[in-house]
């Protein structure tokens, strides 16, 4: 087995390059020890421990069983949609899971810990039902969901300041556009994955692209100096709901009122975290946020039905009236 320091980290650039590009053995040696640079500085690996991983990914019985052809001088699978993710853990790799599992108990109270905590047991309960156990846990999950394969690629272009050339095309686009973009933060909405930044070629800082089939293909632009954000993304989403922020919008003042008791459903889960209540006795069934309006806040108004009415601004009843107006239609006929 190869040298287990950091193996995991190494095992994820490498499984990257043999997707993507192919690399001869000293380049390839020169990538990796850039990303072990970025995350253990000073230090890196030696061109037998790069070989001894070549051998973990080529071995079938103890390894990743890559397809890694082998007598050549060029690193690549042969077939590219192959992911070590899809691979069974590594026997050390069960270890550290099962490690940090215990850690974490330490800290099962501490709310910095919980989402961390959710995380290991949702993979831990998948890896279980490959051995036929009993399947616990019930999540939502969009099977369907491709685009969390350019979730890392894009995580590890923000961290490295990298400037990067998109290709996207549109569901209603007839061909595809490419342009120059800055990576800077990556949003998850609707169990979906967003990336937003600045878009150079049309001179847009608050650009966002979804990860999914539209998102083609991104590469790196190696020769143009990436662009920092001056933008407070925290305060750019606690102002709206969702990702789409139509340009000009402002923020507004909605106020609402909740039938049939919804208003406890919404105050657990808000779907505006800023919002505050009425002091007023006749007013409990009344909340009321600072928001933009956009398609987002919509939907999420008409997911309520009858029980939300909308009573200020006016630019938003409009708005669900129109809505319902054509809903009727549909079923009045």
């Amino acid at each position: 087995m190869a040298n287990s320091k950091h193996a995991h980290l190494r095992y994820n650039i490498l499984d990257y390059c043999f997707r993507n590009k192919s690399y001869g053995f000293d380049e390839l040696l020169k990538f990796l020890n850039e990303g072990i640079e970025e995350l253990y500085p000073g230090e890196s690996i030696s061109r037998r421990t790069l070989s001894e991983d070549i051998k973990v990914f080529r071995d079938e019985k103890n390894g990743f069983g890559a397809p890694l052809p082998e007598g050549i001088r060029i690193y690549k699978y042969s077939d590219t949609n192959f992911t070590i993710a899809q691979r069974q853990l590594q026997k050390y790799e069960q270890y550290l899971i099962e490690a940090a599992q215990q850690l974490l108990s330490r800290f099962e109270n501490h709310p910095k810990y919980n989402k961390l905590s959710e995380a290991l047991i949702k993979f831990q309960d998948e890896e279980e039902q490959e051995n036929d156990a009993k399947k616990i846990l019930f999540y939502d999950h969009n099977e369907e969901y491709k685009g969390i394969k350019h979730l890392k690629p894009l995580y590890l272009a923000i961290k490295k300041k990298q400037a990067l050339q998109i290709t996207y095309k549109g569901f209603k686009d007839e061909s595809s556009t490419a342009f120059e973009f800055h990576p800077h933060i990556l949003k998850q909405y609707n169990r979906r994955w967003f990336v937003f930044g600045l878009n150079k070629t049309r001179e847009i800082k608050e650009w966002s692209i979804p990860l999914d089939e539209r998102l083609i293909e991104f590469d790196e632009l190696e020769d143009i100096d990436y662009i920092e954000s001056n933008t407070d993304w925290d305060a750019f989403f606690r102002t709206m709901v969702g990702v789409v922020r139509p340009r000009g919008s402002e923020v507004e003042k909605v106020v609402l009122r909740f039938y049939n008791g919804r208003e406890n459903y919404f105050k657990t889960k808000p779907f505006q975290p800023d919002f505050e209540e009425f002091f007023e006795e006749e007013k409990q069934d009344q909340v009321w946020f600072e928001t933009i309006i956009n398609p987002e806040l919509v939907q999420q108004l008409l997911s309520y039905g009858k029980d939300v009415e909308i009573l200020e601004p006016e630019e938003l009843k409009e708005q669900l009236s129109e809505h319902s107006k054509v809903m009727q239609q549909y079923y009045c006929r």
